[in-house]
């Protein structure tokens, strides 16, 4: 399996975004997600169909379709019965951080 692991720290100035954490589109879909929480931090996880690689395409950003990791303030799980191309942490604000670790079934490394 392939751990990838996207962190944010402080976004009393404004919402950020970590960079995007690409799965293998050819390989199995089920993906398992979870966020970690330090200090006050509301995050949103988001995926998109694009292909982040392309540089002509500016991916569609979506919000994950479990509500539960949608404006969350807590250390949440979840997952993927199928498979984006890319993963990302939004933090809208607070001064604390959170951690995304995303891991993908059959991905060895």
């Amino acid at each position: 399996m392939k751990r990838q692991i996207a962190l944010l720290r402080d976004a009393s100035g404004g919402a950020k975004t970590s960079n995007a954490l690409p799965f293998d589109i050819f390989n199995r879909p089920e993906c398992s997600l979870q966020v970690v929480v330090t200090g006050t931090a509301n995050y949103t996880v988001q995926q998109t169909l694009d292909d982040i690689f392309d540089p002509a395409i500016t991916p569609t950003w979506f919000d994950h379709p479990d509500t539960n990791l949608v404006a969350a303030t807590t250390n949440k799980q979840g997952n993927y019965a199928y498979i984006p191309a890319a993963v990302r942490l939004r933090l809208n604000s607070g001064t604390g951080s959170a951690t995304l670790t995303a891991i993908q079934a059959g991905i060895y490394g």
